[in-house]
């Protein structure tokens, strides 16, 4: 049986950087051990299955799974899903388009706005699903660092320390004082689980305020070798946690927050995620994850 397939490259305007996606349309009849052996197949960070809606206020289901395991949510999957969903649907554009797509995932429902142009990278933004949560406590600064490669010295900055936050998965959030500490952080294998193994979930965002670019708040990498992924490009769901982390040491005011967050670029896939969180009556109200993504290549699986 034939089944298309498509390639995008998320969080960023320019093929071949970015966050490499598959998406596999016509998903239909694929058996949760065959959709991970072709997202192992694909070997990237996330590949996306494609199913009918379950209602018609939905325009997919999709099912995320990394290399080795399936998530109930992932940012940038769902940014290139609904960029993708949209041009199917309208295919070339002339003119500038807007679209709402809809996608089911194990999360929840998930709306996307999106924005075709002609001859320009659509950019997709949605609504995160649930607010961050804090996820428990952390290892020690030692642990840590250790896991890391680095010194105890290079954790922290300003009043940010380690922490824990969750968007569907969990994520532990280490702040470093520069780009130096930022560009010299790998993991040490013989030392994740004992840094970052509790309860099973070892992904290691690690983030520094000092930025490339001016218009960036943080500059941030992503470790996450037990499922499969020694370094990741661009991981939206991390940064929808992220927002947790902001507001906590940073005492978010009232009023709309716009964080520009860069990733991938020590991989030499620069990627560009814009997180907006929504503050009123001192609490968080809303978070949103937006990006643009380039197709790169279509082609047939035949499974």
């Amino acid at each position: 049986m034939s089944r298309r397939y498509a390639i995008l490259d998320v969080f960023t305007n320019t093929s071949l950087s970015g966050n490499p996606l598959a998406v596999v349309l016509d998903s239909e009849g694929l058996s949760d051990e065959q959709m991970q052996k072709i997202a192992g197949e694909f070997n990237l960070s996330e590949t996306v299955f494609v199913f009918p809606p379950e209602n018609p206020g939905q325009s997919a289901s999709m099912r995320i799974f990394t290399p080795k395991v399936e998530l109930p949510f992932a940012g940038h999957p769902t940014v290139g899903t609904a960029i993708l969903m949209a041009t199917e649907r309208f295919g070339e554009v002339t003119v500038e388009q807007d679209s709402v797509v809809v996608l089911k995932q194990k999360i929840g429902t998930v709306r996307c706005a999106v924005i075709l142009k002609e001859n320009a990278a659509a950019f997709a933004e949605f609504d995160v699903p649930s607010l961050p949560e804090p996820a428990g406590p952390t290892q020690n600064v030692e642990l840590i660092a250790a896991a890391l490669n680095l010194e105890p010295s290079d954790i922290g900055f300003e009043n940010h320390a380690p922490s824990r936050f969750r968007v569907g998965p969990s994520f532990h959030f280490i702040p470093v004082r520069d780009l130096d500490a930022l560009a010299r952080a790998r993991p040490a294998l013989s030392m994740w689980q004992a840094g970052f193994g509790k309860d099973g979930h070892g992904d290691a965002y690690v983030y520094c305020r000092e930025t490339r670019s001016h218009d960036s708040a943080f500059h941030a990498r992503l470790f996450a070798p037990d499922m499969g992924i020694p370094e990741d490009p661009a991981t939206g769901s991390a940064a929808a946690a992220f927002a947790g982390v902001v507001n906590y040491y940073d005492d978010l005011p009232n009023g709309t927050h716009h964080i520009r967050i860069e990733q991938g670029f020590e991989m030499g896939r620069p990627s560009i995620i814009d997180l907006e969180i929504d503050m009123e009556n001192g609490g968080m109200h809303a978070v949103r994850i937006g990006g643009q993504a380039t197709l790169v290549a279509r082609g047939e699986l035949f499974v």
